[in-house]
């Protein structure tokens, strides 16, 4: 039955227009944008709007979310995110075109098996700034391994360099950390002899320079996903304005099953919830309630979900019911109505990866 709940809507074109934005604002720039479907769980539909909407390349950091994407016939350059594994060279190379490095070791191994598959494999090594998360953190090694790829590595093609901010250590990409970058790539380029393809300057966080439009001219490459799937994470916490952008992309819907008036707090003597924790319950007294037919199974944390109805108060969570506060909405909640939520980019995930939330294109 396509009407069972929880179910998450997906509105196509608006994820189309949220890309052709944000590649446009990039253009003018100079800029390259590879989409990045690792959010949506790389559900190729979604891909599809990525390259529809003018993305360059498509990127993620799941070879299987690129073998999907490859066979729903989206032709268009592949970038695996995540620094290869030793074990998935063989699917790297058969799967995508680009790759982000850190390690010799990796590099030597793409290159053996870029020559057993009689492909040329490109690359971009990746700079640790100052997040802390991959990249080298000594540039004397980056420059020579460097140096290894592009005249020793016949296989492989140095596309360029790359880094990441803001992912793990939460570091800002301001525009001194950006031309720490472009000053590392220019080092490499003069030992090679040559220009690279690409400056990679990270990824949404980094659209805020575009937007302010004082990004080091040398960066022309960028690994874009929010801010194309939500729109929402730069104006939530940095104040950027992007009502231009479609914030309702992702809807997800879940089913009333019980509407009750209740105690504020659990009566008896309190242990621990399905999850290990004793929460806190304010005294509020006797509240209208209502339960839904999902859980934190469904969309990790009821941090991450967002209520479109202003006077409904998330309660908590177990792993298939949510408990809500509905005492201050205006509407009068029934068995059987359907509660919407906005969800951000840490709940995506769960909801567009989980088996029992329904998927809806519309």
């Amino acid at each position: 039955m396509n009407t069972r709940y929880p179910r998450v809507e997906i509105n196509l074109s608006h994820l189309k227009e949220n890309a052709e934005f944000v590649v446009g604002k990039c253009a003018e720039q100079g800029i390259d944008v590879f989409g990045v479907i690792k959010g949506t769980t790389g559900i190729p539909e979604c891909a599809r709007q990525f390259a529809d909407g003018g993305c360059k390349g498509i990127a993620s950091s799941r070879l299987e979310q690129i073998e999907d994407t490859r066979a729903f016939g989206v032709d268009k350059p592949y970038l695996l995110l995540r620094v290869p594994m030793l074990s998935e060279v063989e699917d790297v190379v058969r799967l995508t075109d680009y790759s982000l490095n850190s390690e010799l070791v990796v590099l030597e191994a793409l290159n053996k098996e870029a020559a057993r598959q009689g492909k040329i494999h490109k690359v971009i090594l990746m700079a640790d700034v100052g997040d802390l998360r991959e990249g080298f953190w000594d540039k004397d090694e980056m420059a020579d391994v460097a140096v290894k790829v592009e005249k020793e590595m016949d296989n492989l093609e140095l596309a360029g360099v790359g880094t990441n901010v803001g992912c793990y250590g939460s570091l800002l990409p301001t525009v001194e950390k950006l031309e720490e970058l472009v000053a590392i790539a220019e080092n490499i380029e003069a030992k090679i002899g040559r220009k690279l393809e690409y400056i990679s300057g990270g990824g949404t966080s980094s659209f805020m320079r575009v937007l302010d439009g004082n990004i080091p001219e040398r960066i022309n490459h960028l690994r874009i996903g929010e801010v194309i799937l939500l729109a929402l994470d730069l104006s939530l916490y940095y104040g950027y304005d992007l009502s231009a952008m479609h914030q309702d992309v992702y809807t997800l819907k879940a089913e009333v099953i019980e509407v009750k008036t209740k105690p504020s707090v659990p009566v008896g003597e309190l242990g621990v919830d399905a999850f290990g924790h004793t929460p806190e319950y304010p005294e509020k007294g006797m509240r209208r309630k209502v339960l839904l037919g999902m859980g934190k199974v469904d969309f990790g944390s009821i941090e991450e979900i967002f209520p479109r109805d202003p006077g409904i108060e998330i309660l908590g969570a177990s792993s298939d019911h949510t408990i809500l506060d509905v005492t201050d909405s205006k509407l009068d909640y029934k068995v059987g109505d359907i509660v919407e939520f906005t969800i951000n980019y840490a709940s995506i995930v769960y909801v567009t990866n989980c088996r029992n939330v329904r998927r809806v294109f519309v």
